[in-house]
């Protein structure tokens, strides 16, 4: 049952979810999880899952009020997803809030998993603890915090996020010899750390055989996300960064059924693992049961389509560069890129109105 909260609740769950966010990129397939500890309006401690296979954030909130030298009893716990009754990589959380002597534990989400599903919660309540489930804003913000979790344990497969470049005219290539970017810099680091909040991150191989791209994050003690190709008639060649940076990141090929078995064995060789997929949901399938929960896909255009086609992309991120590429009429690059003096961006209805000015007079 979920229950309103007081204005003093709301601030202590927007801190929770702050402190969650600490996690991000290093803690799949794990939720992002953050709790406070409070007693009389006085915070006592803090914490959040830091790392894979460390502290949950409920007990590491309970540490941080050992180190502060307070006391948790009676205390409220405020945090982010209801706190876990099984054991996984780290004990049951409810076991140390009940040790703890917890008076009251105010929830933001309910956790979707099977093996979690309303367990925790019911076995604080036999044990004397008050449970409140909140609703409103802190309660949408903790389930979109965790849309890739989420997303696994409902259905198995992967939160796919689309990210595309275009300019003004709709064009997502440059001419031969050109920039191959479009985007700025600042758009380009933000993918960086996009790829590394990511579990893995998928082209298609027209892109690899066009850019011979690395697909790394190149962020300083970025967690690098599994490289995913799809190249049905395993074409990836043998002397790509992809198949040379493999002690960076793993690359796993998804064929067809019927891809020359030779090319398959040359890519298994060179050190590449190969899984066979009929479709796009297969493949995400495959990809869900390793504990791929987020999947970042980058390119190309006809990958694209295919997954939109198969209803898999659940999110898209897209870059619209204040310039015109031009194209000939038969839909190929143009020559020469025109980049705007300056550019707003205005909502207009369910629209956006990008303005750029190439010329000044």
């Amino acid at each position: 049952m979920n229950t309103q909260i007081t204005p003093t609740d709301q601030a202590h769950l927007g801190r929770a979810l702050e402190l969650a966010e600490c996690g991000r990129g290093r803690v799949s397939p794990n939720p992002l999880v953050g709790a406070v500890v409070v007693r009389d309006d006085e915070v006592i401690g803090e914490g959040f899952h830091a790392e894979l296979g460390d502290l949950h954030a409920e007990r590491a909130a309970l540490a941080d009020c050992q180190r502060r030298g307070e006391g948790p009893e009676g205390a409220t716990m405020y945090v982010t997803l209801e706190p876990c009754a099984h054991q996984g990589r780290q004990p049951p959380c409810v076991e140390a809030i009940l040790e703890a002597g917890i008076g009251r534990v105010v929830i933001a989400s309910e956790d979707p998993s099977e093996k979690a599903a309303g367990r925790g919660p019911g076995i604080l309540r036999d044990g004397g603890v008050e449970v409140n489930f909140v609703s409103g804003a802190e309660a949408t913000a903790a389930r979109r915090l965790n849309q890739p979790f989420r997303k696994h344990a409902r259905t198995g497969l992967p939160l796919v996020v689309l990210k595309m470049a275009m300019s003004l005219d709709g064009q997502t290539e440059t001419a031969p010899g050109d920039s191959p970017w479009i985007s700025g810099v600042e758009s380009r680091q933000l993918v960086h750390r996009w790829r590394a909040e990511s579990d893995a991150i998928a082209v298609g191989i027209g892109t690899v055989l066009a850019d011979d791209p690395l697909l790394t994050a190149r962020i300083d003690n970025a967690r690098q996300p599994l490289r995913v190709v799809f190249d049905s008639q395993a074409r990836l060649p043998l002397d790509s960064q992809l198949l040379q940076t493999l002690d960076q990141s793993p690359v796993l090929v998804i064929s067809a059924p019927g891809a020359p078995k030779d090319r398959v064995a040359a890519l298994q060789d060179a050190g590449a693992e190969i899984v066979v997929a009929i479709d796009i949901e297969s493949a995400l399938r495959e990809l869900g049961r390793r504990e791929v929960t987020s999947l970042f896909l980058e390119g190309g255009r006809t990958l694209a389509s295919a997954f939109l086609s198969a209803g898999q992309i659940d999110e898209s991120r897209t870059f619209i560069a204040p310039m015109l590429i031009g194209g000939s009429d038969k839909g190929g690059v143009g020559a020469e890129r025109h980049v705007a003096l300056d550019s707003s961006v205005e909502q207009v209805g369910d629209d956006t109105l990008i303005t750029a000015r190439f010329k000044e007079w």
